[in-house]
Parts: structure tokens; sequence; C-alpha cells
């Protein structure tokens, strides 16, 4: 290792026991996540309960391996930056679509789809890594802000539980749907988490010691349910091509495309938003290297039975919130994401977290992804300049999706998969706004509109202020003034 990597600070190398510990607060973050992608397509493909739950193992194998080749790296693989990599979400409306009525079948041409598909972001790769500037703190502000906030029915969904259910091939409500028990026990594991981070030994482990005295709490309650674990087998292999040889299709292998150009542009805004956290260089060939890995590791999942991977958004979160930027300990729960897949047993009990719990430890995380955004957007410069909009339009356009679901579904699939995604959505728009304001047409007109021209600023006595119109405020006055050479200043 050379001095220059040496001193990274995601290079920080920890004891075993931290190493080990802050490994299993990553797992327990995402693992929900990483889990319910199975789940969902194997009830879409009409799997039991056993073929769902070699979907969920496969799942956490390829998502362990993806997990140690992004951060420990290979030649020309890997970013090097404490990212965990799961199964995406913004392929599962796609995959639903392509497994339709057949079942197994359908699952195979998914598998298909993916495979093709991940081999053509393999091959573009070197042309995404160049946008790196097209990503100035203005652009990956607005992303990072919606990532935390487009996050946020994750968590509150784990909390309430879903509206309705299936009972006799009927759709009915859920009577258990925003239980109060559910949001008591979330509510509960919130606190943990923020009373553990504001005492100093405890604060790096306040997400793992929220779900773990949740988790206690909830069996305790009878709110968590470890019937399961018995039941599965201590160690399994994972089976290539458990559910029969790939089935390729013109029509699926083009939908799965669009969506692997969604979850590139969402892996280099997670790997630009770890660099803002981790505070470390990220230059287009560290953001190649990242989605080489991300590819390759997608181009082998259909092999075990798995989905395309990417960066698990949320995780950064975590390395926001904990302090802890080292790779090595997210490698330790990549390790640990490994052993899990070859451990149905070890699954289980790690499945066996109720939602809630992981929806209390969630708002923290995800709202934590959010401010990480906000503190950039509070470093760009709004004085003559248009960022404002870029700001204000991005994040509008990528809540969109949140707040309204099926705001797109009546515009063509391809465009409908790219902004269904609120982190694709803004990212595309907070590119194009910076290219036109920024790039093609700097600069602002005299007369802004006033959204460009940003809110008007009150002046405390004693200060001199600039205004964004570039207007100066003086001391003991709310009336512009001159300010004079040498003047000391502060900018808003």
């Amino acid at each position: 290792m050379s001095t220059e990597q040496a001193v990274r600070p995601e290079d920080e190398r920890l004891g075993i026991g931290p190493t080990i510990g802050y490994g299993v607060q990553h797992i327990l973050a995402m693992f929900g996540g990483v889990i319910a992608v199975p789940i969902i397509i194997g009830g879409a493909a009409g799997l039991t309960p056993a073929q769902s739950a070699v979907l969920v193992a496969s799942g956490l194998f390829v998502s362990g391996l993806a997990t140690l080749l992004q951060t420990l790296g290979l030649p020309f693989f890997g970013s090097q930056l404490p990212l965990v990599q799961g199964t995406s979400f913004a392929s599962v409306s796609t995959m639903i679509a392509i497994v339709g009525d057949d079942g197994t079948d359908g699952l195979r041409t998914v598998y298909g789809a993916v495979i093709v598909a991940a081999a053509v972001g393999l091959l573009i790769t070197p042309f995404f890594a160049r946008v790196v500037r097209l990503f100035p703190p203005v652009v990956t502000g607005s992303i990072i802000t919606v990532i935390g906030l487009s996050l946020m029915p994750v968590a509150t969904g784990w909390i309430t539980g879903r509206e309705t259910v299936t009972v006799g091939g009927a759709t009915v409500p859920n009577p258990e749907f925003a239980a109060l028990p559910s949001i008591a026990l979330a509510g509960f594991t919130f606190l943990v988490v923020v009373v553990a981070g504001k005492i100093a030994v405890l604060s790096r482990l306040s997400v793992l010691l929220g779900l773990l005295v949740g988790t206690v709490v909830a069996l305790v309650a009878g709110l968590s349910d470890f019937s399961g674990v018995g039941a599965a087998s201590v160690a399994a292999l994972p089976a290539p091509f458990a559910f029969g040889t790939p089935l390729f299709t013109v029509g699926a292998t083009v939908s799965m495309v669009i969506v692997v150009l969604v979850i590139m542009v969402e892996t280099t805004a997670d790997i630009l938003a770890v660099g803002e956290v981790v505070e470390t260089r990220v230059d287009a060939r560290r953001v190649g290297d990242g989605l080489r890995a991300d590819m390759a590791a997608s181009v082998v999942a259909p092999v075990f039975n798995s989905f395309p991977a990417t960066a698990f958004a949320q995780n950064v979160g975590l390395v926001a919130l904990t302090g802890i930027r080292s790779r090595f300990a997210v490698a330790a729960g990549g390790l640990l994401l490994l052993v899990l897949g070859l451990s149905p047993m070890a699954s289980a009990v790690f499945s066996a977290i109720p939602q809630p719990v992981l929806g209390g430890a969630g708002i923290v995380l995800f709202g934590t992804v959010a401010a990480s955004g906000i503190r950039t957007l509070a470093a760009v410069e709004y004085r003559g300049t248009n960022n404002m909009v870029i700001v204000a339009a991005s994040v509008a356009f990528g809540l969109v999706p949140v707040v309204s679901p099926d705001f797109w579904a009546n515009f063509p699939d391809w465009f409908a998969t790219i902004f269904h995604s609120g982190i694709s959505s803004a990212a595309i728009v907070a590119v194009l706004l910076n290219l036109f304001f920024n790039v093609f047409a700097p600069g602002r007109p005299s007369a802004p509109s006033v959204v460009a021209a940003g809110p008007p600023v009150l002046v405390q006595t004693g200060e001199i202020r600039i205004l964004a119109s570039g207007e100066v405020l003086g001391p003991d006055s709310y009336e512009p003034v001159t300010a004079k050479p040498g003047t000391q200043v502060r900018e808003d």
C-alpha cells in the first residue's frame, strides 16, 4: 500500500472486535432491504416457502461477495470505499413485469435479462466514470438529500406493515396495519439509538444497540417470532441455476438494460455520497472501479439465483451517523453476509428481527443521509447563480415518485422505469440543469426570479451581510449600504 493510500480515512484499521462489531451493525441496518427483493420476486413467481428461502440465501451470498469486491477491491474492480452491496430495489417493478404469470420460467427470463444487461453496463462503465465532473456540490448535495428523503417510506413501511394482505386469493385490508404496538416498538428503538448516540462510549454502536435492545423487547412482548430458526438447516451451498438455465428474450433484455442504467446512476450517486461523508477523494477512476464491481457482481448474480447488485444508500447514512469510515469494517460485514448465505439457520436468526425495530433505526439512518446532503448544499454558492433553481427542481422531481408512486404510470415503460426512481430522477434533473445554468449558459440575469434570488436576509445589529442580489447590508441598519474597501463581511 502506498503512502497516499495509507492516509486515506477509509483505510483506517480497527481492532478485530470493533471491526466485527461495526460490520454486524452495517448488516443489521440493511438486512431488511437485502431480503425484501427476493421475497417480493419469489411471491410474484409463485414460489414455495422453501424456494423463496433459496432466493433469500442466494441474495445474501451474492451481496457478501459483491461487498467484499467493492470494499477490498481487485485491479480495476472495487471503489475501496465503505459501501455495502445489496439487491437493487430499482429493478423490482421491471422484474415483476417480466415474471408475469410464467412462474419459474419467468424467473429464468429475468436471470437471462440481468446477465445481458449487466454485461452491457460493464462495457459502458468507462463512459459513466467520466461523468464525475458533472456532479459538483450543487448536484451531489441535491441527490444525497433525495436519497435520504426517498428512503423514509421504506422506514415507515417497516413500521406500519402492508396496508393490504392476500387471504384466500382475495386482497383485503391488513388489520395489523399501523398497529400501535408496532409504532411503539419503533419509537422505543428510535429512542435507544438517540440516547446511545449521546453517550460517548456507545455512540458508534448506537444503531446496533437499538436493534438488539428493540429485538429483545419485541421478544418479551411477543412481537417477534424465532420459531423458524430451528427448522432451517445449519449449512447449505447455493446451487448454481437452482431454477433452471436462463432464458433470453429481446423485450425483457431491453427493459433490464434501462434498469441497469438507472442502477449505474444510483451507484454513482452513492459512491460520490460516501466520498463526501468519508471526506476522501473520489475521481473518475474510482467511480469506474466501483461501477465495474457493481456490474460484475450483477453478471454473476443470476448464476447463484440472485438479482442486480447496487450500493445501499442506507449504509451511507450509517457511516455518517457513526463516524466509522473504515472500509475494512464494511468488508467484515460482507464476510458475515457471505456466511449467512451459506447458513440458512444463521440467516433465519437475522430475519427474525421485527420490521418495526428496523424502521425505528431506519428513521435515524435515512434522516442522517438527508442531513448530509443538506450539509453539502450549505457550501454551495447561491449568490449570482441559478443554483437555487437547480436544488429546488431536482429535489422536487426526486420526491415526485415518493409522494405519488403512480405519477409516471401512463408514460412509456422506459421513461417510467427511469423516473420511478426518485434518486435517478433527481440525478438527471440536477445534472441537466447544472449543464444548462453553469456550463452551457453560466451566469444569471440582472433581475432573477424570486426562486433564483433566494430568500431575503435579515441583519442583526452590528453585522454586515451581502444579499443574494449583491447588495450589502450594514451594521445598525436594514437599508442597503456600500461596503468600504477592506470591510469584513459575511456572505449568505
